[in-house]
């Protein structure tokens, strides 16, 4: 009877770490991946499927100007193999990405942005002043004073705009290269599930310009190309569909009463009646300039995980405010 039980013990922990030992292989099997923001997340689950296990830094609600990461996070990029940087400017990664890389040495960074071609990020103005200032250059023999008080304008708005939009998710056209980009660095981690990775690219790739179409078909006809929003993170959506935002928040501040009155007016000018607004941040502006205008608000999440569904809804939203 005891060496009955003897036998039956060795047999179980002889299971248990055959068992023990699969659970590992399949663990070290699935790289483990960091992101920065939701929709990241897809992108790098379509491409990498049930190969990686993807964990991401700014959660849902938070915005990633001002997020500050968990020790339970940084605790999960220690164990990563890659972590996929959005790349374009975004503040969490301006202000983390030392102690990122401090926590795991051997992490590979990817730049998602590589490829991509960054603008303004107040495009629409930078533009407009250049014409404007342009013009004065001709008439600078006739007009000296005022062709210097002109210049002195320039340089002030050069040195006040925000710099280079780092919403570069925003665009279909902009995430199929990003996820080109996701792409390449799995298989030069992974090179045997290469071709894995390939195709899922290449259907997730059709998908992004299927969505496109859609946006670009919807789009096409509107008279009225303007649209108002409190953060400013659609300029590359704006940029790809013709389209012209305008933003309440200034270089991430709430706006003054003056650029509130502003917009204002642009909206009354222009018959807009709806403004637009993203759940990570307050929409008291945005409610005081729908209150004048007799109209309302309209929350879209420039943050959501399902990106597909989500950009169409936006651009869904957009289609029915303007004319």
């Amino acid at each position: 009877m005891k060496n009955f039980f003897l036998v039956l013990t060795i047999l179980l922990s002889l299971f248990f770490g055959c068992v023990g030992q699969e659970q590992t292989e399949a663990e070290q099997d699935v790289m483990k991946v960091v992101v920065t923001l939701m929709p990241q997340a897809e992108f790098v689950e379509s491409v990498g499927g049930d190969k990686v296990d993807v964990v991401v830094l700014v959660p849902p609600g938070a915005s990633p100007h001002t997020y500050e990461p968990t020790p339970s996070q940084l605790t999960q990029v220690a164990e990563a193999n890659l972590y996929f940087k959005m790349g374009s400017g975004i503040e969490f990664e301006n202000a983390w990405m030392d102690d990122i890389k401090g926590v795991n040495p051997s992490l590979k960074i990817v730049d998602c942005s590589k490829n991509i071609e960054l603008i303004e990020m107040n495009e629409e103005e930078h533009e407009e002043h250049e014409e404007e200032h342009e013009e004065h250059e001709e008439e600078h023999e006739e007009h000296e004073e005022e062709h210097e008080e002109h210049e002195e304008e320039h340089e002030e708005h050069e040195h006040s705009h925000d710099g280079l939009d780092p919403h570069i998710w925003n665009s279909p056209k902009n995430v199929k290269i990003i996820v080109e980009n996701t792409y390449q660095a799995l298989a030069a981690e992974d090179p045997e599930n290469a071709a894995y990775y390939r195709s899922n690219a290449d259907n997730y790739k059709a998908k992004l310009d299927a969505l496109d179409s859609s946006i670009e078909k919807s789009l096409e006809n509107k008279k009225n190309r303007m649209f108002i929003v409190f953060h400013p993170a659609w300029g590359y959506f704006a940029h790809d569909y013709g389209l012209k935002q305008v933003a309440i928040e200034e270089a991430g501040k709430e706006a003054t009463a003056q650029n509130i009155q502003h917009i204002i007016d642009e909206a009354n000018e222009h018959d807009i009646r709806i403004i637009f607004a993203s759940p990570q941040y307050s929409t008291d502006s945005a409610n005081t300039i729908a209150g004048e205008i007799n109209g309302s608000v309209v929350l879209i999440d420039p943050l959501d995980k399902n990106y597909i569904e989500n950009m169409q809804n936006i651009a869904d939203a957009f289609d029915a405010s303007l004319e």
